[in-house]
């Protein structure tokens, strides 16, 4: 894998050198998206597919690798959730097979604009695909938002019950029953839901972050329980999608172990956060990171369109373009990491604070006695 594989066109493409430097810069990478993951429960890679594009990896190998490292996140993360009921197993088997067209046209499309349009037109691909669908999510959140705080959240939860009723009311057969997700309807709107997510997996390496919603919203499911059955099928799509990439040799196992080896520290910390921080927390941060990273692919899809000759900008613009995109994707990475640790020290200060308090008020009790 380490060595110079050969694409659909017949040209060879080269992996980046592995330096010391760039090695810990993968890890990190990998740690920023492990802790994001942990915390927000989705987001990792619209952190670490753009960010080791900045590093020069090819936006296919990117996606590609990061979707095989993603693959052993969701085995751990599936059989947690399983444990607690979180699976529906009969609703994960039906969408297996859409999941898994949707991932192949994915891998499909990469491929046939790699051997086309070469690197360059790849990452153009995938970065506006990660613009367009990460600046409409982050505005989403932002609205959510912005709806608790004016004590709007009765309203939102009344109007995704009617739309997930209006859902179960359309009567396409087959009609059927899912015990766990507690919802009765037809077979083809879990399917629609799983083709977008696996076409989504295979393009930018994440489907999650529409998948879940899209089972709540649209098809009714509790919360947890979307988020278990997608932790299952992200085990197949991740499985599936990195192997297709891998037969044209697009996955770099050292960029997977590097990921992993900063990603189970980040899991860690980010999962051990989220019993600390209020829910409006931990979406502020996902619209930050989700918000950046879309910004941050906005500022290279300049620089990609004046590499194929599309626009004509001068160096000094290029540059700038690259600059601005690396500033604002690891700032706003950076600054949701930190968020993370702050509410957690801030958590953790409380604590000790409020304890040393009541021993205060103890103590005091006990001396007047």
């Amino acid at each position: 894998m380490a060595g110079a594989p050969v694409d659909l066109a017949g040209q060879m493409m080269q992996f980046i050198t592995i330096t010391p430097k760039t090695a810990l810069a993968v890890a990190g990478i990998g740690f920023l998206g492990g802790t994001l993951s942990g915390f927000l429960g989705s987001g990792g890679a619209f952190v670490m597919t753009p960010a080791m594009m900045a590093l020069g990896v090819p936006g296919i190998s990117a996606v590609s690798s990061n979707l095989a490292h993603k693959f052993g996140k969701a085995m751990v993360g599936a059989r947690k959730h399983s444990k607690m009921g979180n699976v529906d197993a009969k609703l994960g088997i039906c969408m297996i097979i859409f999941l898994l067209l949707g991932v192949r046209l994915a891998v499909f499309l990469q491929k046939y604009i790699f051997a086309s349009m070469g690197k360059t037109g790849s990452n153009l691909y995938i970065s506006i695909v990660f613009v367009i669908l990460l600046t409409g999510l982050s505005l989403f959140i932002l609205r959510d938002l912005a709806r608790s705080r004016s004590g709007g959240n009765n309203k939102g939860s009344t109007g995704t019950l009617k739309l997930a009723k209006k859902m179960s009311q359309i009567k396409i057969p087959p009609m059927v029953h899912f015990k766990v997700a507690n919802i009765k309807i037809s077979l083809w709107f879990p399917a629609l839901v799983a083709l977008a997510t696996g076409w989504l997996a295979g393009t930018v390496g994440v489907g999650g972050f529409i998948g879940v919603p899209a089972m709540i919203y649209l098809l009714g499911i509790p919360t947890t329980v979307a988020a278990g059955t997608e932790l299952f099928l992200a085990i197949f799509s991740g499985a599936f999608g990195s192997f297709q990439y891998a037969l044209s040799g697009f996955v770099d196992i050292r960029l997977v172990l590097l990921l992993y080896l900063g990603s189970l520290l980040g899991l860690h910390i980010g999962a051990n956060a989220t019993r600390m921080v209020h829910e409006t927390k931990i979406k502020l941060v996902m619209a930050i990171v989700i918000g950046m990273s879309a910004v941050s692919r906005a500022f290279a899809v300049p620089k990609y369109l004046n590499d194929l000759n599309y626009v004509s900008l001068s160096q000094t613009a290029a540059k700038v373009c690259d600059i601005a995109a690396d500033i604002t994707l690891f700032g706003g990475a950076s600054v949701g990491a930190i968020l993370i640790l702050w509410y957690v020290a801030r958590y953790r200060f409380g604590l000790g604070k409020q304890a040393q308090e009541l021993e205060s008020v103890g103590f005091a009790e006990s001396s007047g006695h």
